[in-house]
């Protein structure tokens, strides 16, 4: 069984607290191992013993396989332009969290139109969607061999590499995968696919180039004796496609079949088929309906396995009606639940405040910030906003909790130096924090005035209670 817990990572550290790997303790190296900022080999006492003492050197791998994920991480590009799949630990999120998002690679074809080519990549590398305090992007593209011609195929290829982003190859032809690879094999693209027909010829090419590859079949026997001789060759970085099937019966089996896979790798610790899993979305455009209908089942699938296992995704529609539900979901089901989504506490400048603009005080949580900043500045409220480090819980939790007190209060008027830029000293605090009005004033020196429960009444509230008398 993996560990999951920073004590029992400590118990594998020499608990000396020496410092030497950045960290005060032994315990908070280890809680760094849990959530993947650090790694095993990070402790340098313990990476020295090793080379000294068979037994340590035993301790430190046993550690190391302890704490690898249940399923294998691939990465996709390189650098700063890669996308990191897999490395999953868990089936669901409660248990622990889900690591590396869901990946959305969208599709083009080398049979498409310079012009059209280029318009679809820049939709895909400008595509971004703010939301929660963050911009929501796309991963890159697959590319679609649909000439047959491995020259057209090596041409577009490269124009595609020259935007920046992770590829996913896509060519059961062998010659023109080995013509593109032998342009972009350096970009670490992922190949798509091997099969029962081709993949002798496959395995070569990802052997000869040191790419990922997509393993291929509906049947997931067949599926495991690929990855099988796949992993036996010598290639660590796959991934499993077992098909994906669009309607009905159909998707009912993919489903299935990908849960079988998901739960057998953790639960049943099978390595043999612990990779990351593609799902095809597009196959959603095979169905009979216009271009709309087409991609409203492309999103019901994307959606689907988003929630289920899928590690990586090939999309069709650009459109914003598929692509914002996507990437919104995406973001909520690969934020980890451990940990409130929270902004950096400090102070904002809303509308252009001067020294006569009223001061707000809100909690970190990123829903009560974002909330509150954007019901200021879409009434067009010139104002300084407050933002207390509530280790990302909402106000009235926050103030129950002890996380919004008196005293954090005083603390952050002091920091922020707002006394500075105003020339009154009122504090206008939320009205589920009402409670602490008698407290804060006594602390802080200030006037402190309970504002209303909603934000969006704020402009109300204001007619009546400012400026102060």
């Amino acid at each position: 069984m993996k560990v999951k817990s920073p004590l029992e990572v400590y118990k594998f550290l020499p608990q000396t607290n020496c410092g030497e790997c950045g960290f005060d303790t032994c315990m908070s190296f280890a809680a760094h191992i849990i959530d993947r900022s650090m790694k095993p080999e990070n402790c340098p006492p313990l990476f020295r013993d090793a080379e000294k003492d068979q037994k340590i050197k035993k301790k430190l791998e046993q550690l190391i396989e302890l704490t690898s994920p249940e399923i294998a991480e691939v990465v996709i590009g390189t650098g700063d332009n890669s996308v990191k799949i897999g490395g999953e630990d868990v089936l669901h999120r409660h248990e622990m969290t889900y690591f590396n998002p869901t990946a959305f690679f969208y599709d083009v074809w080398d049979t498409m139109g310079e012009k059209e080519l280029e318009e679809r990549c820049s939709k895909v590398v400008e595509f971004r969607k703010f939301y929660v305090g963050k911009f929501l992007t796309l991963d890159g593209f697959a590319i679609r061999c649909t000439s047959n011609d491995p020259e057209t195929y090596r041409s577009v290829v490269k124009k595609v590499a020259s935007y920046g982003k992770p590829m996913i190859l896509i060519s059961m032809n062998p010659d023109c995968m080995r013509s593109a690879l032998k342009e972009v094999a350096d970009y670490k693209p992922l190949i798509f696919a091997a099969t029962e027909s081709n993949w002798e010829e496959m395995l070569k090419l990802a052997l000869e180039f040191k790419v990922p590859v997509t393993i291929r079949a509906k049947d997931l026997n067949l599926l495991k004796s690929l990855a099988v001789t796949f992993k036996s060759a010598g290639v660590k970085e796959i991934v499993l496609d077992p098909v994906t099937e669009p309607l009905g019966d159909g998707l009912k089996g993919t489903f299935e079949r990908v849960v079988n896979l998901r739960r057998t790798a953790i639960q049943g610790e099978d390595k043999d088929i612990a990779f990351p899993i593609m799902i095809t979305p597009i196959s959603a455009w095979l169905i009979d309906g216009d271009d709309v209908e087409k991609a409203y089942w492309e999103t019901v699938i994307g959606s689907l396995f988003i929630v289920k296992y899928a590690d990586i995704m090939i999309f069709r529609s650009l459109e914003p009606y598929s692509v914002i539900p996507e990437v919104t979901l995406r973001f909520n089901i690969y934020t980890d639940p451990r940990t409130p989504v929270q902004v950096e506490p400090g102070l904002r400048e809303i509308e252009n405040p001067d020294e006569n603009s009223p001061v707000f005080i809100t909690t970190n949580f990123a829903l009560t910030y974002y909330t509150v900043e954007s019901d200021l500045t879409s009434a067009g409220i010139s104002s300084w906003l407050l933002v207390l480090n509530t280790e990302g819980l909402g106000v009235e939790v926050s103030v129950a909790g002890g996380q919004f007190t008196a005293g954090k209060v005083k603390e952050l008027i002091e920091e922020t130096k707002i006394a500075e830029r105003v020339k009154h000293k009122v504090l206008v605090i939320p009205g589920l924090a009402a409670r602490l009005q008698g407290a804060i004033e006594d602390e802080t020196g200030w006037t402190v005035k309970v504002g209303p429960m909603d934000s969006g009444r704020i402009k109300g509230w204001l007619e009546n209670n400012w400026p102060p008398e």
